[in-house]
């Protein structure tokens, strides 16, 4: 079909364009009849244009866009005239102009979409999922697609003004234990062997820190095969980063410069740096989590010592157990009523804890049933510990040191919602460091790494790997914005023998390690540099510059929460004769 090609996009056109014949394409957003006098506005991903159909001036053409209907594909051509006055509309990049129809071209009809494709919409998700391609046709939508390819602009320029190399790694590789399960992918050329998709580029990377790329960047596809949540899917975009001959500060440097010029040129805003830094202990024991929000305060006090000796049996006993009491003051919260209080306990006690503690100081003095146990002048320590005035509100958990904490950590957080102590127009970056190098998995009675297995132990802790390595600490980071970890990254161990030793704490022993990782350590042999990196979350910073609650929405072509992707069904069964290539029966 010939149609007259588009001279301007739809969201183009200002007064300057006055007297100007001009032809748009597009979609048509809305239809109205007035009195005889057609109005369309046309859009496409750059804006919407008014476009006015006048039988006075063109009867055949006012003719034609009586069939007009939402989402028609249409080309038109007019005039750019000025609204008449009183009739702009602010609202709209275009309000000062309309355009006067004459030509039209129906390029497409479309039926009834099944749910309208404007800003605001109340719809199931998994409607907007199956019907992606109008979904995307949203303005939010596109704008969360323009703002990550914002994103990719801005890193690649960035990592280029600083001697980067963007290298791309396979997507077919060996599988590796990385802390999530593979996927694998059968070799239809090499029966019973298969590929992995990779959860990252790491070994690749290090390998290429050993070929002497000292600065090695990829904006990159990874996969794990794990649940899903409203900020992980089975496949995230990181942007991936190696230097060679570093230390710490120096990536923990390069990182703060991208993120200095993400908040400036996509929000407008500039960052101090250095960012803070809390240790993964300091983190832990002020805010209950590895990735705290510090937007807010509600920091905690540890009241184990002042407790120890007390006669309230549960603290005491607890504490001589090596466990901790602590706990945060709420602003305001003497208020409380007794049902607002019993709700906050059963909430408490859903996290798996036995029960939650809880002192109000009001304008009467203290109120609080654990008094008979502590005292009177003890409880009030406390509160004078927790730094409560009166009328506040102290909250205590008493358990093993782990829980306690992260038990606190959620319960900050729904005090902080409830209590909307939460700047949603506030940006906060900081770093948490010093890991510890394991976890000991009870279940397993093996060493787990906290990062990967090809993290450094800090050089003064590294004799802690021969005696008690759950105390060995890590030289690993994880950068956290508001209460997010958007990255995530450590030095490398460089030499064999001591990836062999953290190898066999993670319970892989020498043949096993040869195999997954022999290319690796064979690597190392040949003059391999101090080296090491770190991973951003692409999709999950982009989730927050957009200020959305889910990184499907910041995702052309996402999968559910099961892992589906409803648009093109898949996954889906394959044909017998595939699976006989492959050599895979089904049970």
């Amino acid at each position: 079909m010939l149609y007259k090609k588009r001279t301007h996009t739809c969201g183009e056109l200002r007064a300057l364009h006055i007297g100007q014949s001009i032809t748009l394409t597009g979609w048509v957003d809305t239809r109205r009849d007035l009195g005889g006098v057609i109005f369309i506005d046309v859009r496409d991903r750059y804006g919407k244009t008014q476009v006015v159909f006048n039988p006075q001036n063109h009867e055949a053409i006012h003719a034609l866009a009586k069939e007009l209907r939402t989402e028609f594909v249409i080309s038109v051509s007019g005039t750019v005239e000025k609204r008449p006055a009183g009739t702009e509309n602010a609202k709209l990049l275009t309000g000062e102009i309309d355009v006067l129809a004459d030509g039209l071209t129906i390029l497409n009809k479309a039926e009834t979409t099944p749910f309208p494709i404007e800003d605001k919409l109340d719809t199931n998700e998994d409607l907007r999922l199956k019907y992606r391609y109008l979904d995307l046709r949203r303005a939010p939508m596109q704008q969360n697609l323009l703002l990550r390819h914002k994103m990719y602009q801005i890193t690649r320029r960035y990592f280029d003004e600083h001697n980067f190399i963007e290298v791309e790694t396979p997507i077919l590789m060996k599988s590796t234990p990385e802390g999530a399960r593979d996927f694998l992918v059968p070799s239809r050329i090499n029966p019973g062997k298969f590929y992995a998709l990779p959860q990252s580029p790491q070994t690749y990377k290090q390998i290429l820190m050993v070929a002497g790329y000292d600065r090695y960047f990829q904006i990159v596809k990874c996969f794990r095969d794990e649940d899903l949540r409203a900020d992980r899917q089975l496949e995230f975009t990181q942007i991936d980063v190696e230097m060679s001959f570093v230390d710490e500060i120096d990536i923990q440097t390069i990182v703060e410069g991208l993120m200095q010029r993400f908040m400036k040129e996509i929000k407008g805003i500039d960052v101090i740096t250095p960012f803070p830094r809390l240790t993964y202990k300091e983190a832990i024991e002020g805010y209950g989590s590895d990735k705290p929000d510090l937007r807010f305060d509600l920091k905690f006090s540890d009241f184990s010592a002042m407790v120890k000796d007390s006669g309230f049996k549960v603290f005491a006993d607890n504490v001589k157990k090596g466990g901790v009491v602590a706990g945060f003051t709420v602003p305001g919260g003497a208020s409380y009523t007794r049902n607002q209080m019993d709700n906050l306990v059963e909430f408490t006690k859903s996290l798996g804890v036995g029960g939650l503690a809880y002192i109000k100081l009001t304008e009467k003095g203290i109120e609080t049933a654990i008094e008979k146990f502590l005292g009177a002048e003890l409880c009030k320590n406390i509160c004078d510990i927790a730094g409560a005035k009166t009328g506040d509100l102290v909250l205590i958990i008493s358990d093993a040191w782990q829980k306690a904490y992260t038990t606190l950590g959620v319960l900050r957080l729904e005090m902080a919602k409830r209590l909307n102590l939460i700047d949603d127009n506030k940006w906060n970056l900081h770093w948490v460091v010093d890991f510890p190098m394991f976890d000991y998995s009870e279940e397993e009675k093996r060493h787990v790494a906290m990062h990967h297995p090809f993290t450094s132990p800090k050089p003064e802790d590294a004799h802690l790997l021969d005696t008690d390595a759950t105390k060995a600490r890590a030289r690993a980071y994880d950068l956290v914005m508001n209460g997010n970890e958007i990255a995530g990254g450590s030095i490398r161990i460089y030499d064999s023998a001591l990836q062999s030793k953290v190898f066999g704490l993670l319970g892989i022993g020498p043949e096993e390690a040869k195999m997954k990782f022999g290319f690796m350590l064979d690597a190392f042999r040949f003059g391999a540099p101090p080296h090491g990196g770190i991973a951003f979350g692409l999709d999950r910073m982009a989730m927050l510059f957009a200020g959305v609650k889910s990184i499907r929405d910041v995702i052309a072509f996402p999968k559910t929460a099961s892992g589906i992707s409803l648009m093109d069904e898949n996954p889906s069964e394959v044909d017998k004769k595939q699976l006989d290539e492959l050599h895979i029966k089904l049970k």
